[in-house]
């Protein structure tokens, strides 16, 4: 997948794509539906099939009080969105220039001028250009003006662990994951959610209980609730390697401060690898795939208490992890 990283960029784009826009975090399944949707249109057109994104988020330029977490580090959005068939990636970065431009100048001015697709793939609910005053009839109007395709896919929808039926968003998904809902955020993304950092050093507690763990050092994705969690770690010495590892290792996952150990702990994120003799863990990169949420945080008498409690853990995760086959 060829990466775009300016507007001055734009020029090698061949007139005639099919085009979808969206900041695309988390690459959810309700965007697995529009890039499905645009590749399957780019090859009836036997033209280029193109997504825009934009780093960071718009909102963290408007009101970066508001700026809401990130579900995909843009290394790992851009790995998720080759995987998913685009042939190029434009990654604008925004600016208050380019948020502020009215949604027929976006268009008119920007998306013609710059880029001309044959045809624009967008969900239903999509919206552009200043204070998101464009939506998708703003866009079949421009569309018909300029002569370019507008084809609308419907939102995407699944049924939650409590049998609510929701709308896939990435507010949804950010939902789920803080309130510690990871088995429902993996249905919306359609893959476990995966937290990715660099491993630091931690405090040797859990090497002193007999559960050594590997840290993570806390990034701008969205952590989930804290709590102990059943997953499985990848490792790796760079953002490539990491991703494109086949190798997972089961894990216990603890998210947490250590109140047991006093209340002046950070939030830490740790992983207790389950598999033995594994030797010391290479890598400098840590993947944290959530599979299933096994309890609450909370504090424990002493630190035999904890270390039986997550002995108890460490069995759960690995029912969790490797159901016996019926």
């Amino acid at each position: 997948m060829r990466v775009l990283e300016s507007i001055s960029e734009l020029k090698k784009v061949k007139s005639g794509c099919v085009l979808t826009i969206g900041n695309f975090d988390g690459v959810h399944y309700g965007h697995q539906e529009i890039l499905s949707a645009a590749k399957k249109i780019s090859e009836k057109y036997r033209a280029e099939c193109i997504a825009m994104t934009f780093e960071p988020h718009p909102v963290a330029i408007l009101y970066p009080e508001k700026a809401p977490g990130v579900l995909t580090a843009p290394d790992v959005k851009k790995y998720l969105l080759a995987q998913c068939g685009i042939d190029s990636l434009i990654v604008l970065k925004d600016s208050k220039s380019l948020l502020n431009l009215t949604p027929e100048d976006f268009i008119d001015k920007f998306i013609v001028e710059n880029i001309h697709p044959c045809a624009v793939v967008e969900g239903d609910d999509f919206n552009f250009g200043a204070k998101r005053a464009g939506n998708i009839d703003t866009l079949k109007k421009l569309g018909t003006k300029h002569g370019f395709d507008v084809s609308v896919v419907e939102a995407k929808q699944i049924t939650l662990s409590t049998g609510q039926v929701v709308r896939v968003s990435s507010t949804m998904i950010r939902y789920m994951l803080e309130s510690g809902h990871v088995t429902d955020a993996a249905a919306a993304l359609g893959r476990p959610y995966r937290l990715v950092g660099e491993i630091i050093p931690g405090r040797g507690i859990g090497r002193k209980l007999g559960f050594p763990t590997l840290n993570m050092k806390r990034s701008r994705q969205v952590i989930p609730a804290e709590g102990v969690y059943a997953g499985f770690v990848r490792l790796g010495q760079t953002i490539e390697e990491l991703l494109s590892s086949e190798e997972k290792i089961a894990a216990a996952y603890s998210i947490g401060q250590a109140r047991t150990y006093g209340d002046e702990f950070p939030l830490l994120i740790e992983a207790h690898l389950l598999k033995d003799n594994i030797g010391e863990p290479a890598g400098k990169l840590l993947a944290m795939d959530f599979v299933e949420r096994i309890r609450s945080q909370h504090k424990f008498k002493n630190p035999e208490e904890l270390s039986a409690q997550i002995a108890k853990d460490c069995r759960k995760a690995k029912e969790l992890l490797f159901p016996a086959e019926p």
